[in-house]
Parts: structure tokens; C-alpha cells; sequence
């Protein structure tokens, strides 16, 4: 399997992020927002100062925890591409909500620019398959946790057996055509595609996590398994 070229994954993200809500929503038929709700309760179940989303993109799982947890928390959102992060930013001022604790940085998962033990809850959202290196990523994500914290995969996995024909001959044959339509990019949910059928299933993404250094890693799949929330622990 070969691992995605990140100067290739930040320009699919950059060509694609004037349209990208719109095509996450459409194209997933809206359940991505119950995605990122069960995410959110899965947040809830911690108690939090300061939490780092990475791959954050234009900030949906940032805004939604902002508004699914305490006001008093600090939200930092890291992605390596630039315009989402505009896009997350105008999200922001058109919400009213202050810089100060919804911060969004230029940030690379590879090479995070914060102190060791600098957060209590780590959370990516469909980014992790897109990382050049995910062992390294993990490692670097488990650095800047606090001893005690947490880490929340959201993320695609490989659905159960008998749905398999059905999700890929959608996902391969079909949504690439209902994308160009919405974003005018085939190509970027061609890679989509790749991306998501050369990803690991739930059992193998929970042996990365404890591979780099989380402990008590439990996961849970949803609609069919097309998706999977994995959470891990850094000791204390």
C-alpha cells in the first residue's frame, strides 16, 4: 500500500474547499452529523481544558464540540491546508465566537508545533488515512497529550462483508460523478476512494493506536461499519 503524497493531499483539499460542507453533506446523505454528534458524546464522557482537532479542515467537529461542550474550554484547530482554514475562520466570525479559545493554525500532523503534554483530549476526524506516515502521526499526537488524556479517531473503516459490494460500487462508481457535479473535482473522491479501501479495519487501526504507546483502545462502528470511532488513553 502506498502512502498518500501530502503535497498531493493538501492540493486536493485546496481544490476542493470552496464546496467542501457541501459536498460532505450531500454526498454523505447528512449523516455526517451524526458522526460527529456520537464523536461529541464520546468527548463529553471527559473532563477537558484544552483540546488540539486535527485535520481539522473547515472546523466542523471544532464547532461541534465548542457547542456540545463547556464554554470554558480552549479549542485549537491544526490543519496543513490553509484554505480550509480560511473557510473554518469565516465559520467562526459568522458564529460570533471569539478568537480566544477557537484558535485555528497552519499545523502538521507529522511535526506538531506545541510542548509535549500540551492537551487532555486529541481529536481527527477523517484525517489520519491521509498521513504520509500514521506512526509517526500517532506518535506525535500522543506526545502532546497529557498523561491521562485522550485521543478520538473518527474515521472511515472497511464496512461489514455483506455491505462491501454495495458501499464500493458506490463509493467508486458513483460518487466520484455526483462530486464533480457538486465540486467540479472527480479526481479528488477518486483518491477518496483509494484512500478509504486501503485503510486498515477496526481491529487493525486499534493495533496502530497501541502500537504507538495508547493504552485501553476501544472502538465502535456505525452505519454498517463505514465508519468507526476509536478512543485511546495515554497513561499517566
Amino acid at each position: 500500500m502506498s502512502s498518500p503524497d501530502p503535497d498531493a493531499v493538501r492540493a486536493t483539499f485546496t481544490s476542493v474547499a470552496p464546496r467542501y460542507d457541501l459536498a460532505n453533506h450531500l454526498l454523505s446523505g447528512g449523516i455526517d452529523f451524526l458522526w460527529r454528534q456520537k464523536l461529541v458524546n464520546l468527548a463529553r464522557q471527559g473532563a477537558h481544558e484544552d483540546i488540539l482537532d486535527l485535520a481539522t479542515g473547515s472546523g466542523d467537529v471544532a464547532f461541534a464540540l465548542r457547542h456540545g461542550l463547556a464554554k470554558d474550554v480552549c479549542i485549537t484547530g491544526a490543519d496543513f491546508c490553509e484554505p480550509m482554514l480560511a473557510r473554518a475562520r469565516k465559520k467562526r466570525d459568522k458564529q460570533a465566537l471569539p478568537v480566544e479559545g477557537n484558535q485555528f493554525v497552519v499545523g502538521d500532523c507529522l511535526n506538531l508545533e506545541f510542548e509535549d503534554e500540551s492537551f487532555d483530549l486529541i481529536t481527527i476526524a477523517f484525517g489520519l488515512r491521509n498521513l504520509a506516515d500514521r506512526g509517526l502521526g500517532l506518535s506525535e499526537m500522543r506526545r502532546v497529550l497529557k498523561p491521562g488524556g485522550r485521543i478520538i479517531v473518527l474515521e472511515f473503516s472497511q464496512p461489514y462483508f455483506w455491505f462491501r459490494p454495495f458501499y464500493y460500487l458506490y463509493l467508486k462508481g458513483v460518487l466520484p460523478w455526483l462530486a464533480r457535479w457538486v465540486t467540479g473535482d472527480r479526481d479528488a473522491y477518486l483518491y477518496l476512494g483509494s484512500s478509504i479501501s486501503e485503510f486498515p479495519d477496526r481491529a487493525g487501526l486499534v493495533k496502530e493506536l497501541e502500537d504507538a504507546g495508547f493504552s485501553s483502545v476501544e472502538c465502535k462502528a456505525y452505519t454498517f461499519s463505514i465508519v468507526a470511532l476509536h478512543l485511546g488513553f495515554k497513561k499517566s
